[in-house]
């Protein structure tokens, strides 16, 4: 057995980071659309609408799996890095088809564990909107009072939010915290902007873990409404949040790291992109992780 592993061990770093992006993923959306499935399909008589924010916050913090690349799981936050100059371009598209592949095949897995309970509670009619609509388990559709702009502007403060305090938890010049805390904390960070951002339209903050989920449901029965509801909604949750995370980022760097003293030990590496950007960071250098 030990030797059959062996055979099966791939050299390439990038690629075995791709496997632990996709797997990370696969299990946030996995324990996530799970808990809404229970939910809904249950008529809340097994959950609740705070059971649902708890599975997807503590679906996120799956760190031990994707330990080799740290655990990224949202193409925002690797396109912030590459900004910021802590992880080379050719990463991000390759992150972003693994987070799409493992959110795809995460809400295949939750549609095959209840599917029984899906077919019983929607009548055999797999809807997106109604009394007995069941797409929302798996991907976000708005509030009948959201707006598309609503929805915009909901989309780009909340991924901002998370932006910004992801960034504060991996600045090391603002402490260095025990091992294993840091995912910790954006799970519960998570869970924070579901409890208070999260009746709009169900916070989906990541492009990958909205559109990986809708495409599935488009080709398992939902058909061409999971792209036409809300006005057409489906483009906001894969669009906004990259703005969001833009200003996050921007926010964060301006208002906080270009204020850190510099030291020999930070002053390693200039700050690049964001030099581009805003001319009064002119003198910002960055530690690389």
């Amino acid at each position: 057995m030990e030797r059959l592993l062996q055979s099966c061990r791939i050299q390439s770093q990038l690629v075995r980071e791709c496997l632990a992006e996709f797997l990370g993923l696969y299990i946030a959306v996995l324990i996530g659309s799970g808990a809404a499935a229970q939910v809904i399909t249950s008529q809340g008589t097994h959950g609740s609408y705070l059971t649902m924010q708890l599975g997807s916050a503590l679906g996120t913090v799956t760190h031990d799996v994707c330990f080799l690349s740290g655990a990224q799981l949202n193409v925002v936050w690797s396109m912030s890095l590459w900004l910021l100059g802590r992880q080379p371009w050719r990463k991000v598209p390759l992150y972003a088809l693994s987070h799409l592949l493992g959110a795809f095949l995460g809400a295949a897995t939750v549609y095959l564990q209840y599917y029984d309970a899906i077919q019983v509670f929607s009548g055999g009619h797999l809807s997106v909107a109604g009394p007995n609509a069941t797409a929302g388990i798996f991907c976000s559709y708005p509030a009948d009072h959201l707006s598309v702009w609503g929805g915009i502007v909901d989309q780009v403060v909340a991924t901002a939010l998370l932006l910004i305090c992801c960034l504060a938890v991996e600045d090391r010049r603002q402490g260095l915290l025990p091992d294993g805390l840091a995912p910790v904390l954006v799970g519960a960070l998570i869970l924070t902007i579901g409890l208070s951002m999260g009746s709009n339209c169900g916070f989906p903050l990541n492009p990958a873990r909205d559109l990986g989920p809708r495409l599935f449901t488009f080709i398992a029965g939902w058909g061409e409404e999971v792209f036409k509801a809300g006005g057409g909604w489906w483009w906001v949750p894969i669009v906004a949040p990259f703005v969001g995370g833009l200003l996050g980022t921007l926010i964060y760097e301006l208002l906080i790291e270009v204020h850190h003293q510099l030291t020999p030990q930070n002053q390693t590496k200039t700050h690049p992109k964001l030099l581009t950007l805003f001319s009064t960071a002119k003198t910002k250098h960055i530690t690389l992780n």
